[in-house]
């Protein structure tokens, strides 16, 4: 039986590979292995691909959501105990950012068409506290609507963009006050390893972030913040360059895949995502079909039964955590836990080919269909 992976690592990098391992041996032969150029020539290409005027690369996608909102707090925008809205059905990381910040998350629950924050959401949930908001551009979907922007005009709240799932996508970087992004290995671009940056226009924030992230320091010995060490290796950085050359073609390949699923996909079981009228919005991350709760196991097994790998992303929201039971425990998100409920993510990476999905396009509308 042929066998389709959710994600194969070794597949999606096997043609960088020789670029990889010269970046690799660059940096073992250059003596330097914190910062420096490798790090400085992927902040350079992340302004000019975004269009922004500052980068800053950091450990992870976690570490630069922090940083952003620590860089706030120092600048003196955001204090203890301020308000930061941010979708429900997240990963727990959007969440932790902001508690490790000393902030308080208010989740809402997302628009059930894009399975993203609107401003109908936010609106419900502003009070007098609400200093930020933090749209997830989940799935590699722009988080982002006129009323969301109005809003934010009106109350002076900051933006500060979850982009961890969303490289190449049209305006990241540049809907909101900054942005996160994550190079974690299965990302569009993917490291070898951790890897995140932060993308701004805010001069001050760019400064405060780089020396929060690296112990507070503005030079050598000189510490004006309490900070942390969530600094971006060199080597990680000039993996990164490695392969950043592709990134457009890799992000139109996910489009074609995405396209193709929701041509060909034809089950009265199976709800597949809405399409954004504007395709470069949307890098397809992940592509995420519902199916009907008391029939989601049955679904994944039937694909697994065929060959099929899927994943689901996230089973469990980040206020039904256990880390988060009693801090989180007042917020009622009925969508998200439907969503969370209903969920499965269909592979869509460079190792799976359009043959491989329109086999597996097959085999969805197989499903169920002899006993309807």
């Amino acid at each position: 039986m042929k066998r389709y992976p959710f994600l194969d690592l070794a597949t999606v990098n096997a043609p960088y590979m020789d670029a990889l391992r010269e970046a690799a041996d660059r940096v073992l032969c250059s003596g330097r292995y914190i910062g420096g150029s490798e790090v400085e020539a992927l902040e350079r290409w992340l302004c000019s691909y975004a269009g922004i005027g500052y980068a800053v690369g950091v450990s992870t996608g976690l570490d630069a959501l922090r940083l952003i909102l620590e860089g706030y707090k120092v600048l003196g925008r955001l204090s203890e105990g301020d308000e930061v809205i941010v979708p429900g059905n997240t990963y727990v990381a959007s969440v932790l950012a902001i508690s490790q910040a000393g902030l308080r998350p208010v989740l809402v629950d997302p628009d059930e068409t894009t399975m993203n924050l609107s401003g109908a959401s936010i609106r419900n949930a502003l009070t007098e506290k609400t200093k930020a908001v933090m749209p997830v551009h989940l799935y590699g979907r722009v988080a982002w609507d006129e009323e969301t922007s109005t809003l934010v005009r009106e109350h002076g709240l900051i933006v500060v963009e979850d982009a961890a799932q969303a490289i190449g996508a049209e305006g990241i970087g540049r809907v909101g006050d900054a942005a996160a992004i994550s190079f974690y290995p299965t990302k569009n671009l993917g490291a070898l390893g951790d890897g995140g940056a932060i993308v701004t226009d805010d001069c001050e924030l760019a400064k405060a972030v780089r020396a929060l992230a690296n112990y507070g320091s503005d030079r050598r010995y000189h510490n004006i913040y309490k900070g942390f060490n969530c600094r971006l290796d060199p080597i990680q950085a000039a993996l990164i360059m490695a392969k950043n050359h592709d990134l457009d073609l890799a992000n139109g390949r996910r489009r074609e895949r995405a396209k193709l699923y929701s041509t060909l996909i034809d089950n009265a079981l199976i709800r597949t995502p809405e399409m954004p009228a504007d395709e470069l919005s949307h890098v397809w991350h992940q592509y995420v079909v519902r199916v009907a709760d008391a029939l989601r196991d049955e679904f994944r097994q039937f694909l697994l039964d065929n060959g099929v790998e899927t994943d689901i992303h996230y089973a469990v929201p980040p206020h039904r955590q256990p880390c988060y039971y009693n801090e989180l425990s007042e917020f009622r998100l009925p969508t998200t836990e439907r969503l969370a409920d209903e969920i499965v993510s269909l592979p869509i990476s460079d190792c799976t080919s359009l043959s491989d999905i329109a086999e597996i396009c097959d085999i969805i509308n197989r499903f169920r269909q002899s006993g309807l």
